[in-house]
């Protein structure tokens, strides 16, 4: 897996987050930005095998898994229901010294309408399937030191095993 998502991925993504969202938040009540995102995260991890295959079968089996995880994820993530939340706002007083007198302009400040904007277009969808991506790769990465660390130690035993067993009979 590589540590950057390949541009078919991001496509993908920029077409389905916002379906994909609504439909995490239909199902769980919540805005569905936390479900969408472990969803992308799961489909992020299997997305090499599942091009490989929608190539064979000439189906798209991203979009299939796509819908079955967020099934599951929903699940999960909506198991106990809705718990309601109560939030109190408290509004802080302004102190005495600040009241009545206008903020300080800095230069830069001035001069920020003649800047250019930062703002792009789809950062939203990019960074969305970035983050997606880095978390699967992560995972990704901490699976395969474990697969290292499992081979090791049998590997290892299985030496201390033909050596006994070497020993034994000599």
């Amino acid at each position: 897996m590589d540590a950057e998502p390949p541009q078919d991925y991001v496509t993908f993504v920029a077409a389905r987050l916002g379906p994909l969202r609504r439909e995490a938040s239909r199902r769980c009540g919540d805005d569905g930005s936390t479900t969408a995102t472990a969803v992308l995260t799961d489909l992020a991890g299997h997305w090499r095998r599942l091009e490989f295959q929608s190539r064979l079968h000439h189906r798209d089996l991203r979009g299939d898994y796509l819908e079955r995880r967020l099934a599951r994820r929903t699940a999960e993530w909506c198991e106990d229901g809705i718990q309601p939340v109560e939030v109190t706002v408290h509004a802080r007083a302004l102190p005495s010294a600040t009241r009545g007198r206008p903020a300080a302009v800095s230069v830069a400040q001035r001069l920020t309408p003649l800047l250019p904007t930062t703002v792009r277009e789809n950062t939203g969808v990019v960074a969305e399937a970035e983050i997606a991506w880095v978390h699967a790769y992560r995972r990704h990465l901490w699976h395969h030191y474990a697969r290292v660390c499992a081979g090791g130690i049998l590997l290892v035993g299985g030496l201390v095993h033909v050596m006994s067993q070497a020993s034994g009979a000599g």
